[in-house]
């Protein structure tokens, strides 16, 4: 029998400690709901999402993690994560006011052991070469993270 290796994947030090805590209940829920997600995610634009998922359908949802209101009112760059995505969603502590987040997105409440769903935005469904776009680069990044942990002397 072959041995398995152990792998860690550890938060990549963007994040604030709380915003990792978040991204790890956002990305439990998703799993639990089937889908499959990627963190820091670079979409063609140069943005990065926080957290991208792939539903078992192939819906595309974004997720921006904000871990204070300092944190939204400092970041205006959201609106563009609209186009790459058919639902857009805001993850934040149960301390944080929602009242601060806009109603055109998604709101979710999470912590590092889940997360929940408050508020489902209006979906936006992606073009289908957009769609197609963004599915690819999802499963090439997927596949080489995945590489990365198998052959890190590679990367």
């Amino acid at each position: 029998m072959a041995a398995r290796a152990i792998v860690s994947i550890r938060p990549d030090g963007r994040q604030s400690e709380t915003a990792a805590l978040l991204q790890k209940g956002v990305c439990r829920r998703f799993r639990a709901q089937g889908f499959a997600t990627l963190c820091e995610f670079t979409l063609a634009s140069g943005r990065r999402a926080d957290v991208i998922a792939l539903g078992p359908k192939g819906d595309i949802w974004i997720v921006e993690i904000k871990s204070s209101p300092e944190d939204f009112r400092a970041d205006r760059k959201w609106p563009d994560y609209r186009d790459f995505c058919d639902r857009l969603y805001f993850a934040v502590a149960a301390s944080m006011d929602p009242a601060l987040l806009p109603v055109e997105a998604g709101l979710i409440i999470a912590d590092a052991f889940g997360a929940e769903i408050l508020r489902h935005p209006q979906e936006t469904p992606l073009n289908a070469a957009r769609r197609k776009a963004v599915t690819i680069g999802f499963a090439r990044a997927a596949a080489m993270r995945l590489h990365g942990l198998y052959y890190p002397e590679m990367m």
